[in-house]
């Protein structure tokens, strides 16, 4: 596995990593303000847990038991849909056709949705619905990083290195977070997303020929090519939406107002 290989790799664990732990995040700190610190972080620590616990279970089998042609064509098939999800979202969000996702919003609704009585709850105690919240939210943000982490590590026999870079990208987004809180929604969020796309795109294209017998010019290098292309293609796509907007008479970067959404 050459080094160029496993820096995109690295480069698009962690930044899917950064994107879903600070909407899981933005969860949390809602979660603890609203009801219990304590019920909050207990509940996001399981959920990391449980996660960490999936990664082992699948990804450990995965890369002993599966021929690793079939690994390549089932990877590479679950990265394009990933990625090409991912990439469609950033590319309307960012040519002005949907609305970009805002983190105080999110962090709004959360909050209001967990305001109770002061009588229903004591924020130095155990809080169901807090550790409910906190636990789901870190869990199911989560679970899209699991997938990416076991597919990519397991396909490249890097398993390893993949599951530590989301784990850098989790201590880091919790480091910021915790000094930083509620201004979460200065992450530059949409252009993480569409950077992991590309990648993800990229990687699952790669390893989909891979699996069937293709012979890639340039051995693991081609994905830098891949990456490449897609980016091009993804800035066209941008400026070419962009253009439709303007002849729509409607300014290019306003959002479309919709309701919260991943």
């Amino acid at each position: 596995m050459s080094t160029s290989s496993t820096v995109v790799l690295i480069l698009a664990v962690f930044g899917a990593a950064t994107v879903e732990m600070v909407e899981a995040l933005t969860i949390v700190v809602a979660a603890g303000v609203s009801r219990s610190w304590r019920s909050s972080l207990e509940g996001a620590a399981t959920a990391a847990a449980v996660l960490a616990i999936i990664v082992l279970v699948v990804g450990v089998p995965l890369i002993h038991y599966v021929p690793i042609n079939t690994l390549r064509v089932i990877v590479g098939a679950l990265l394009l849909v990933l990625g090409l999800s991912w990439l469609r979202k950033s590319i309307l969000r960012a040519s002005g056709h949907k609305a970009l996702h805002d983190e105080d919003a999110i962090f709004a609704a959360t909050s209001a949705e967990l305001a109770a009585p002061e009588s229903s709850f004591s924020p130095s105690r155990r809080d169901a619905v807090g550790f409910g919240v906190a636990f789901k939210g870190v869990f199911l943000e989560g679970m899209e990083v699991v997938l990416i982490v076991v597919s990519l590590g397991a396909s490249q026999h890097r398993l390893g290195i993949a599951a530590g870079a989301a784990g850098a990208a989790a201590l880091v987004v919790a480091a910021i977070g915790a000094l930083v809180a509620k201004q979460l929604s200065q992450v530059p969020e949409n252009t993480i997303k569409l950077g992991v796309g590309i990648m993800l795109t990229s990687f699952g294209l790669f390893w989909v020929g891979e699996g069937t017998g293709a012979h890639w010019p340039g051995s693991d290098a081609a994905i830098i090519v891949l990456v490449g292309l897609f980016l091009l293609v993804t800035m066209g796509s941008i400026a070419w939406l962009r253009g439709l907007r303007s002849t729509d008479g409607r300014p290019t970067g306003a959002s479309v107002p919709e309701g919260v959404e991943e």
